[in-house]
């Protein structure tokens, strides 16, 4: 998948009747379902339940089973609650049968209120920056095998440039901390709903990745597992996905096999627009 108008098909769902919706998989080179492709067409199914003048401000999903990319994925959406301020959705994803994925899901009514935020990190800009596969180049004849590997999972439909240089971070160990700048690759006319469910998709790039970055490594001699378990966003400010977004991830605890990380999504202006949270599986296979 190389184009934005691609993404956005894949999120769109199929609808079945008023609350079951039926959506295709992107064929992701490591095997199983992308994590952030459920979240985002989650959303969307969700989405297609609730009035137009309410958007989600926040969403909290639970990976049950690794997705098969062989089948289609069943969404149906359970409309718990329609308030005065705030809509409340239940989604399960399906395949054959089987439950893989479960999110709650609250919309609002748009309100005045109080407002501050934290303060984005002074790092160095986008434009001073190479990509991710830019990045990638400087590896290929040195070590070929991690290049071929790092280049087929690398999306093409968004841009990423990290601000540390990420093929050094997978190298040795250090810091859980990771910050990257992105946006879409192409351009499209994109509604607040689908904002919201690109970012869900692009959201599960490289965030359980911090998590690893003080144990490189160890997990770079071993066979490793990696699996989302669990996933949360909240929705600030609105946003501009097509505009360069600084994504500043830190991870405060690995243990137990499950590593724990969370992110900050800024735009250019400073504007903190969205917050990130994922515990995930790092375990080590015999």
């Amino acid at each position: 998948m190389e184009c934005i108008e691609g993404l956005i098909k894949i999120l769109t769902l199929k609808k079945i009747d008023d609350t079951t919706f039926e959506g295709e998989n992107y064929q992701a080179p490591w095997g199983r379902v992308f994590g952030g492709q459920v979240l985002g067409q989650s959303l969307h199914a969700a989405y297609q339940t609730v009035e137009k003048d309410r958007l989600a401000h926040s969403l909290h999903g639970y990976f049950i089973l690794g997705g098969d990319l062989n089948f289609p994925i069943r969404y149906e959406v359970d409309t718990i609650r329609d308030g005065g301020s705030f809509t409340t959705r239940r989604v399960v994803a399906l395949q054959n049968g089987k439950p893989i994925f479960n999110m709650s899901a609250s919309f609002q009514v748009v309100a005045d209120g109080v407002d501050h935020q934290i303060p984005m990190p002074n790092l160095i800009p986008p434009e001073k920056l190479n990509t991710s596969l830019e990045q990638l180049e400087e590896i290929k004849d040195y070590f070929p095998w991690q290049y071929e590997k790092l280049k087929a999972i690398q999306p093409k439909v968004f841009d990423f440039k990290p601000v540390e240089k990420f093929t050094a971070q997978l190298a040795k160990n250090g810091a859980p901390f990771f910050n990257t700048w992105l946006r879409t690759s192409g351009k499209a006319t994109i509604d607040m709903r689908m904002q919201h469910q690109l970012l869900a998709y692009a959201s599960d790039y490289n965030l359980l990745t911090t998590a690893s970055l003080p144990h490189r490594e160890k997990l770079n001699h071993e066979k490793t597992f990696y699996a989302s378990l669990d996933h949360a966003i909240w929705f600030h400010r609105d946003f501009d996905i097509q505009n360069w977004l600084l994504y500043a991830m830190d991870s405060p605890s690995a243990s137990n096999s499950r590593g724990f990380a969370r992110g900050t999504i800024f735009d250019r202006n400073g504007i903190l627009v969205a917050s990130v949270a994922q515990e995930g599986l790092i375990r080590q296979v015999e």
